[in-house]
This record gives C-alpha cells, sequence and structure tokens, in this order.
C-alpha cells in the first residue's frame, strides 16, 4: 500500500445527514466525533504511575502522555527492517512517553518538585542507579533524545549528553555504578542520512538455493539495498561510557543489538549484527555475532556466530540450530550461560534431551562447560548461589512449564513445578526480584530458603491475588497474605531488605486505583498515593460477572455491563453488543476456569467495548470464546463450530436474563477478534452486525503459521480454508464495519486484508463499510482517529443493531 499523508482516502461510504449511503467510490470524509460522554472517556489523561526504591524511602511519580493530535503521527517515519523510526531524533518514531514527574516519599502525600525537568518533557526509560540514590531517564526532543540524571537528595535533574542517544535498536542507558551511565550515541547526524537515488541500478533480487526458509508474515522489511544503507546508517551507534564528568567512546560505532554488563561490572555481553541483512525477518533476526568486550570496547572472546533467523525451521518449541539466550549469571561475577538445541532445533526429533546449557567463566579462556540437559525446550536459566541454579524449560505446543533445581557440584535435579500454562487455578505465582550487592535482580528467598512468589490468584470465585512462600524442599506453597473483596490488589513489589513490608496496587468496583504499603501479618494498609477518578462517567455503569455453559457443557464467563438503576421488568429489553477475543486451550477443564475479577475499577482505553454500555446497550465484554483441542486434536479443527457454540451460549444466557433482546445483538473484536467476527457473521445469523478492527481474513496470506495455529498452509489446507472467512464472503450479508490502520505493523495483519475483504463482500451485494485510519499502527493513538473511530462504532451500532428492524 502506498502510505499518503493527510490527503489519505478514507474508505467509507458518504455521509449524508449523519447517517450511511450506499455508494460504490471511495470518498474522503472529515473527522466526526462521538458523543459527548464518549468523547470525554476516551480522551480522559491516564493515571500517573510509580516507581519505588527498594529502601522503602522514595518514589518517583509519573504523569503519562494522552493521546496525541493526528500531525503528530504525520511526522517523518522509516519503516524499515520490522523498526517504526524516527529520522530526525534516531529514536521510535512512535512512543508513550512520561510528561510530567515528581518525587514524593513513601507515606507523604505531599509531591516534591525536581528541578531542572526539560520543558515539554518526553520521558521514557526511567531507571534507579544501584543505591537508589540518582534516578536516570531519556527525555525525546524533536531533533534529539538526551539523557538526564535526577539527584533524589537534592531533587533536581541535568542533562549528561553532549551528542544525542542513538535509541534504534532499543538499547536502554545502562547504570556501571552509582554515577557512571553506558548508553549508544548517534554517529553522524540525520542530515548525512543516505539519499534515494530515483534511477535503479538494476532488479531487486532475492534467491534460495536449496534451504527452508519458512518465515512468518511480517511488515515494514527491508526491501532494498536503499533500504539496506538507510538502516545500516540509522542504527550504527557508538557506545559512550559517562564517568562522571564526561563522555568517553568505547570501542568502534557497531550496529548493536544488544549489551548487558557483567555483575562485576568490568565487561560487556554484545549482539552486534552484520550483513547480509534479511529481507524476511525484522532487525531481530538479522546475521549477527556474539562477544565478550571489556569497558574499553576491546573484544575478550567471541562467543557464537549465528545465522539468519529466518534459516529457524517453523513449529512450535523449533528453534533456530545455534546457541540462543546468552545471559550473564546475576549470582556470578562474570559467568555467562547460553543454550544450545540437542536435536538440530527440531522438537519432535526423538532424543532424550533436547538442549544443553553451557557456561564460561571469565577470563573466558578455555573450553565452555557443559552445565546440563533437558528433556524440553529450556527457557530460562537462574543463578541462586554456586550450589543452585532454577532451569526453566517450556513446550509451547503441550502448553506446559517446569521448573528445576539443580546442583551443579553434585548435578542432581529436582523437579518443583510442572504444570499446564493454561492452569490459571493451579498457578504458584512468580518470583519476586531483590538486588544483591552488585545490584543486579535475583530471584528473592526468604532467610530459611523459600521464594517470594506473587500471583493472580484465579479461583472459581474470580482473582484474590496473594504473595506467598514456596519451600523449595517440600514444594509447599504457603500463602502469608492474599486480596479479600470488595477488592481487587495486586502486589507490586517488595523492600529490598525487608521480609514484612510490601506495596500493592488496590481498587474496588468504586475506588480508583492507588499504591499502599502493608505489612505481613497485618491488616494495616498506609496510602501512598490518592489519584483520583480519571471517568468518573463509568460510574454510571453496573459491572457483573455472568457465568453460562456452552452446549458441550463447557463453563464460559463474561463481564456484563448495564446503566446503573436499569430494571429489565420496568426498562424492557436492551440492544446486547458483545465484544471477544478467542484463546486456544488443550485440556477442556483450564478452558473452563474462570478469569478476571468483579471487584475491578472500570476503566477503559482507546480500545475498549464498555463505552457503549453509557449508550444504552448490554455490553458483553470479555466474553469467553474458548477454542479446545483435546489430546491429538487441535483446537483449530473444529475453529468454526466452537465459536458458534460460544456466541449462541453467550447470546441465550442475556436473553435468559431478561437483559439482551435476541434480534438486537452485535459482535464485535480487534485483531484475532475481528477474525472471529468475519467468521460469525460468514456461518452463523446470530448477530445483526458486525464491528472488525485491525483483522486478518485470508490464512493463504499466513501460510507458515499464525496465532497459536503452528501447522503450515501444506500441512492443513482445509483447515486454512474453512478458517478464512475471505472464502466465505458471498456468505457474508450480515453488515459488517472494517476498520483498519493503514499503517499496521502487526505480523499478518496488513491493511490489505480489510480492502480485500471488502471488495469481496462488495462485490456478493453484502453490507460493508471500510474506515482506514490515517497514520495509525494495530494499536491505533491519534486523537482524531480515535474519536472518529469511536463515531464509527455508534452509528454503526445504531443503525444496524439498536434501531434494527
Amino acid at each position: 500500500m502506498h502510505m499518503f499523508a493527510s490527503s489519505r482516502l478514507l474508505f467509507t461510504a458518504c455521509l449524508v445527514g449523519g447517517s450511511f449511503c450506499s455508494v460504490l467510490a471511495q470518498d474522503a470524509i472529515r473527522y466526526q466525533e462521538p458523543p459527548q460522554v464518549l468523547k470525554e472517556l476516551s480522551m480522559a489523561k491516564p493515571s500517573p504511575s510509580v516507581s519505588a526504591d527498594g529502601k522503602g524511602n522514595w518514589m518517583v511519580v509519573m504523569e503519562r502522555s494522552d493521546a496525541p493530535a493526528v500531525d503528530i503521527l504525520a511526522q517523518p517515519e522509516l519503516r524499515v527492517a520490522g523498526l517504526r523510526i524516527n529520522p530526525n531524533n534516531f529514536g521510535p518514531s512512535r512512543a508513550n512517553y512520561i510528561t510530567g514527574m515528581y518525587l514524593q516519599r513513601m507515606g507523604s502525600n505531599k509531591p516534591t518538585p525536581i528541578a531542572g525537568l526539560p520543558a515539554n518533557l518526553r520521558a521514557g526509560n526511567v531507571s534507579w542507579n544501584p543505591s537508589e540514590t540518582r534516578i536516570a531517564f531519556t527525555h525525546a526532543r524533536d531533533q534529539q533524545i538526551d539523557l538526564y540524571i535526577i539527584d533524589v537528595a537534592k531533587s533536581s535533574a541535568r542533562r549528561i549528553n553532549a551528542r544525542g542517544l542513538n535509541m534504534v535498536m532499543g538499547n536502554d542507558p545502562i547504570w556501571v555504578n552509582d554515577e557512571q551511565l553506558l548508553y549508544s550515541s548517534i554517529v553522524a547526524p540525520a542530515s548525512k542520512a543516505p539519499q534515494r537515488n530515483p534511477v535503479p541500478s538494476g532488479p531487486i533480487v532475492q534467491e534460495n538455493l536449496g534451504k527452508a526458509a519458512a518465515s512468518a508474515t511480517f511488515q515494514d522489511l527491508i526491501k532494498s539495498p536503499f533500504d539496506e544503507d538507510v538502516f545500516a546508517f540509522y542504527a550504527t551507534a557508538q557506545l559512550v561510557w559517562f564517568n562522571g564528568t564526561r563522555e568517553m567512546p568505547v570501542g568502534k560505532p557497531d550496529l548493536y543489538s544488544s549489551i548487558e554488563l557483567s555483575p562485576n561490572r568490568q565487561f560487556l555481553l554484545q549482539r552486534v549484527v552484520h550483513k547480509p541483512f534479511s529481507y524476511l525477518v525484522p532487525a531481530g533476526g538479522f546475521n549477527s555475532i556474539v562477544r565478550i568486550t571489556n569497558l574499553q570496547g576491546r573484544q575478550v572472546r567471541e562467543l557464537a556466530k549465528l545465522p539468519s533467523s529466518e534459516l529457524a525451521p517453523r513449529g512450535f518449541d523449533n528453534t533456530l540450530n545455534a546457541p540462543r539466550g546468552f545471559n550473564w549469571v546475576a549470582s556470578s561475577p562474570a559467568r555467562v550461560t547460553w543454550m544450545m538445541p540437542l536435536d538440530s532445533g527440531l522438537i519432535k526429533k526423538q532424543v532424550p534431551f533436547h538442549d544443553a546449557i553451557y557456561l564460561l567463566d571469565a577470563p573466558f579462556a578455555g573450553e565452555p562447560k557443559l552445565l546440563t540437559q533437558t528433556v524440553e525446550r529450556a527457557g530460562n536459566l537462574v543463578g541462586v548461589n554456586d550450589t543452585m541454579y532454577l532451569v526453566i524449560e517450556n513446550s509451547r505446543a503441550k502448553h506446559r512449564q517446569k521448573w528445576s533445581r539443580f546442583n551443579p557440584i553434585t548435578g542432581a535435579t529436582h523437579v518443583l513445578i510442572d504444570r499446564s500454562t493454561d492452569d490459571a487455578y493451579g498457578d504458584p505465582g512468580t518470583p519476586l526480584s531483590v538486588k544483591n550487592k552488585a545490584g543486579q535482580s535475583m530471584i528473592r528467598f526468604t532467610a530459611d530458603h523459600k521464594i517470594m512468589m506473587r500471583g493472580t490468584g484465579a479461583s472459581a470465585q474470580g482473582d484474590f491475588p496473594f504473595l506467598a512462600s514456596f519451600d523449595i524442599h517440600s514444594k509447599k506453597l504457603d500463602t502469608l497474605w492474599r486480596c479479600r473483596a470488595p477488592f481487587y490488589e495486586s502486589v507490586v513489589t517488595m523492600m529490598d531488605n525487608d521480609d514484612k513490608r510490601f506495596v500493592t496496587v488496590r481498587q474496588s468496583r468504586d475506588e480508583a486505583p492507588n499504591y499502599f504499603l502493608r505489612t505481613i501479618g497485618s491488616d494495616v494498609v498506609q496510602p501512598l498515593t490518592q489519584f483520583a477518578d480519571p471517568q468518573p462517567a463509568l460510574r454510571n455503569l453496573v459491572k457483573t460477572k455472568i457465568t453460562y455453559k456452552r452446549k458441550d457443557g463447557l463453563d464460559l464467563a463474561a463481564d456484563l455491563y448495564v446503566p446503573k438503576g436499569y430494571d429489565p421488568a420496568r426498562d424492557g429489553r436492551l440492544p446486547v453488543f458483545m465484544w471477544a477475543y478467542p484463546r486456544e486451550y488443550k485440556r477442556a477443564s483450564d478452558a473452563a476456569q474462570v478469569r478476571g475479577s468483579q471487584y475491578t475499577f472500570t476503566r477503559i482505553n482507546w480500545g475498549s467495548s464498555i463505552y457503549w454500555a453509557t449508550q444504552g446497550y448490554a455490553v458483553m465484554d470479555a466474553t469467553e470464546f474458548p477454542i479446545v483441542g483435546e489430546g491429538d486434536q487441535q483446537p483449530n479443527d473444529n475453529f468454526v463450530e466452537q465459536l458458534t457454540w460460544n456466541a449462541e451460549a453467550a447470546i441465550d444466557k442475556i436473553v435468559d436474563m431478561g437483559i439482551g433482546d435476541r434480534n438486537r445483538v452485535g459482535v464485535g473484536g480487534h485483531s484475532y477478534g475481528a477474525f472471529m467476527t468475519a467468521n460469525l457473521l460468514a456461518h452463523t445469523k446470530l448477530f445483526k452486525a458486525g464491528i472488525a478492527r485491525s483483522g486478518a481474513y485470508n490464512r493463504t496470506l499466513t501460510p507458515f503459521g499464525f496465532q497459536n495455529e503452528e501447522r503450515t498452509f501444506w500441512q492443513a489446507p482445509d483447515v486454512y480454508s474453512r478458517m478464512s472467512p475471505f472464502n466465505y464472503a458471498d456468505k457474508i450479508k450480515t453488515p459488517i464495519l472494517l476498520i483498519h490502520g493503514e499503517a499496521d505493523n502487526n505480523s499478518g495483519t496488513f491493511p490489505i486484508q480489510s480492502e480485500r475483504l471488502y471488495n469481496a463482500v462488495k462485490g456478493h451485494g453484502g453490507t460493508i463499510r471500510y474506515v482506514q485510519l490515517p497514520y495509525e499502527s494495530h494499536g491505533y493513538a491519534a486523537r482524531e482517529n480515535i474519536l472518529h473511530m469511536l463515531w464509527e462504532m455508534t452509528t454503526w451500532l445504531d443503525k444496524y443493531v439498536k434501531n434494527a428492524k
């Protein structure tokens, strides 16, 4: 697609007197706005976020940016190598910035202003130094990205860089110690960027000589030698060491994909990409070299030459036949580990072990040592001390995860956790972290060698988050604290040197999310923030979690929103708007589990469906649409049938409650939910209208797998055909509204997916409208586009659902 400026046409029907009329042309219309309450809700300022130090002394409160105007998205943008680059300041072209910052003592409601903050703050990458006396952050100006340091005691900030930072590859600044930082800077100004020659020197040729390269469908890839030059120019960076007073270069400029500092702060683990660049995968999958250097940039050892990820075999749990997962071990001064497949990267190959884990210690001169081998694909290795590692194994195909305790001296392995990743009720949570003396994040252990865990606490009554200790010997999980009704309260962090105090964020149906300080064993809570309700109009809604069964007996749930004071007996049945996103499971028992909480504070962003509960609709949000495939059966083998069962059960429930009007039900979804919507309209007559945002509708355009389908088109052509609503465009007679961002960057959801479905349905006389939002990606950002989207959806629902004949 051509990406033009704001003159880009919206693919829409014409607007006459505020309603739609049927036309066959493309018409540009001016931006429209939805009803005032929807405008106020969508443009409400986001609540601030908080980052607290580990000692419980200070926290920095960060105010976030709201929706930018569309002219901000219209600024110059490079789309190359899978990246979205601002060519003026060598940073990402799309970001959510921090627009305000202040300090606050823990336990005090009085903000402490920070002197020296730049005007028109656009901050990001906030990080504390090891002793938590200073805070670093980046600030994006129009022409340069700067690096600032906040002195917490003085409550003042200062800029430390001269040349602009290079954030193209996403390498955040690194604290070397309490005073010093390591970061990437630009090499040449934007004025030196390559200029396109309109006269080509020859054709663009791609060639494959017998090697399988079954890549996924990515956007914004390199397409020409000129693109290669542009990527190399903007991604090349100079490492800089700020020693507290001045900047010093580290090594030579290079294409740094990742940089990690060793725990003893003497070495750098670097991954550097190099030519030939791939035309099939983004920059993160390019040919690269993994190496260790000292802090002066001198190479100590090259660890591996990695081929392009385009050579990785397709299929869940398959991997490139090369080393991967290079990391420092936080519990050692300078020890690097990595994994290597023992099955040539093919998980279905019959071998006793699929992965080997190696380690190498400073001075990195000897041969790597084989640490252990794993039965499943190794996911991570966590060092606890010299006699204990935690080994995490994953199987995406089996939906399982295993944690083991490994002793490198004796070789003994003890399985700690072996569970289905779909089993929310049995989830023991994730370990909390704590900084060691070297400032490295480690798994947090209690004095009696138990792991501190936090989890969502899913149950048949909903989610009740918890704090617990996990005994690595008895494998017993002891709950130390658990959220109680009528609140939804989750653990944020624990104080570094205190096994009792921890920070939570708490909310209820009527109480906005705020931060609190708690102590294990006490019911006393200390409020840390008092953020106000950003969307008071939502308090005029009532939320209820409803449960029901589909025809095969599977338990389902949805979050129902209706206006406060609504009485079905008095007020009659309401039109229904159902919003959903399908999810795959390997066991029906896992799919049937209750997820979410009825005690959350209702907040909505641009993509929510809850807006229309303020417009006289009964909204079924987060309507569960599980797709189950047990045993040898894959979930997608009867995808359409299960979609239908889910929809029928949800409609029957809302009708049986006396709330919903069976003859006025609309359905919608975003991304995979849009795909679901088009399928429902192609195969059922359950709905009066559908709304599909940023979806994919022709699965032959994603032939090497999609979502949680690992089979290729050639392995399962019937599945791909049956699941593609494009193939049933002649059956789509229910009115459908398609909305898509013209600059969608999500894998597989090219805007052409909506364009071709629109033309196919139109060609068969269906009722369809296609709205393309200028400059928008897979998620929408610009104020004008969001408001117009809400207007489009409101107008469509009112015409075809609320006021349906």
